[in-house]
Order: C-alpha cells, then sequence, then structure tokens
C-alpha cells in the first residue's frame, strides 16, 4: 500500500539509517552543567523497531532530541539517513528535518483548531507538496490508520487512539526516514495502547520507516526488534533480534 521513499529503495540496507559517534550533551542550568549525554556511540539499522529504555532522567529523550535534529550534541557526530547534520546550517537543518523525521508524542501534540485531515496534511504543507499530491496522500494515510471517517472531525471530538492514530498517520505522511516516538503509549489504557502498538507495527512493514522509541511500556518494548538501555547518559546494554 504505501511506497517507501527513493532513499530507502536505493540505499543500501546494511547502511545504518542513524549513527551516533561518542555524542554527548551538556546543558547550563545558572551555573551548574548537566551532563544528560555521555559519550554515546550507536547505530540503528533502516527498517527497524527500535528502543530506548532506561529511568526516568536517564538521557533517552535528550537522545531522542539529537536524533531528530531539534537538539545539537556539544561534541561528538550525529548522522541521519547519510548527513551528518551537524554540517547543515540552520535552514538547511529546519528543511532536513521536515523531510527525513517524522514525530509521535504521548500529549498526541495536534494542532486543536484543525481537522484530522488537516492535521495530517500540514507537514506536506510545509514541505510544499501540491495539492492534489497532498489530498491523494493524506486521504490514503487516514484510510490506513482507519480514520478516512473521521476526517473532518477536530481533535476533541476524537478518542485518545483515535488521536494517537491521527499523530501517526501525520509523522508518516511525508515518507520520512525514521519516526521518533516519545512515550506514545503514555496516555492510552492497555487495550488502546495495544492496538496502537500493533498499527505502528503494521505501518513501520509497510512504509519501510526506522521506528526509534523512548519508553517504559513493557508491552510497547515487547515488540522491539533492537532495544538500547541508557542509565546515566550512556548506553549500558544493547539487544538486538534476529
Amino acid at each position: 500500500m504505501l511506497e517507501a521513499s527513493k532513499s530507502r529503495q536505493d540505499g543500501a540496507l546494511d547502511e545504518p539509517v542513524v549513527k551516533l559517534d561518542r555524542v554527548t550533551k551538556t546543558y547550563r542550568i545558572g551555573a551548574v552543567e548537566v551532563r544528560a549525554v555521555r559519550g554515546v556511540s550507536l547505530a540503528i539499522a533502516p527498517q527497524r523497531f527500535t528502543m530506548l529504555i532506561g529511568p526516568s532522567g536517564s538521557g533517552k529523550t535528550t537522545l531522542l532530541n539529537l536524533i531528530g535534529c531539534i537538539d545539537a550534541p556539544t561534541s561528538g557526530m550525529v548522522r541521519i539517513a547519510g548527513q551528518d547534520v551537524a554540517k547543515l546550517s540552520d535552514t538547511a537543518l529546519s528543511d532536513f528535518r521536515a523531510r527525513h523525521v517524522g514525530f509521535i508524542f504521548q500529549s498526541f501534540s495536534l494542532i486543536p483548531v484543525l481537522t484530522a485531515y488537516e492535521n495530517v496534511e500540514y507537514p506536506l504543507l510545509l514541505t510544499g507538496v501540491s495539492a492534489p499530491k497532498r489530498r491523494e496522500a493524506t486521504l490514503e494515510m487516514l484510510e490506513a490508520v482507519g480514520l478516512k471517517d473521521q476526517r473532518r472531525q477536530r481533535p476533541n471530538e476524537l478518542s485518545g487512539g483515535q488521536k494517537q492514530r491521527v499523530a501517526i498517520a501525520r509523522a508518516l505522511v511525508k515518507r520520512p526516514d525514521i519516526v521518533l516516538a516519545d512515550e506514545p503509549t503514555a496516555n492510552l489504557d492497555s487495550e488502546t495502547g495495544a492496538s496502537v502498538i500493533a498499527l505502528m507495527r503494521r505501518m513501520q512493514a509497510e512504509s519501510r520507516t526506522t521506528f526509534i522509541f523512548a519508553s517504559h511500556d513493557s508491552q510497547l518494548i515487547s515488540h522491539a526488534d533492537d532495544t538500547f538501555t541508557i542509565r546515566d547518559g550512556g548506553i549500558v546494554g544493547q539487544e538486538h533480534a534476529a
């Protein structure tokens, strides 16, 4: 149903879609320095369901923000979809993020005044996709997540599970190389969470996109292809499924 982007069709599958080399991130809070990420090196293969796990304050969200080009590292290299992002200007980095990275949040982060259709369409507007192609892609994604009949409803007219489905459709509509999800099931009951996990797994397989999660949800973690355990800003364990 969903076509992979040309870069994923043509790119070698053994090349990491995310590569970090000795990455650190230090924040200054007043006179205090907080080392949120400490010398992390990792490689994430394309088309995988990857988990970042660890206790609160371990550095999971900071690591997601570095991979998502929201934060810049204090030191080290971050390479996303073959691009050393430190070499990009602010404008080029914003454009790169808009085209290559999708986001799913535990709070859904939908625009309340927009319909489900308009929320999903919005990333395509930002990247200059023509109106006919926007309509085709948006309707295809809404149908894929089972919400085509709810496309005219605003977020306050949708259940939590439906809101997260809209968020998943919005993240995938531009065919990104990676989708980052920070606790995407945290605000859902277990049954709804299970259905959303199944949907994300199906969409990941169909779109051939890499999903990277930061999560405490054991139900979600059980679906991982690859797991990186983080503690005190560093990688302390890795597991890879066959």
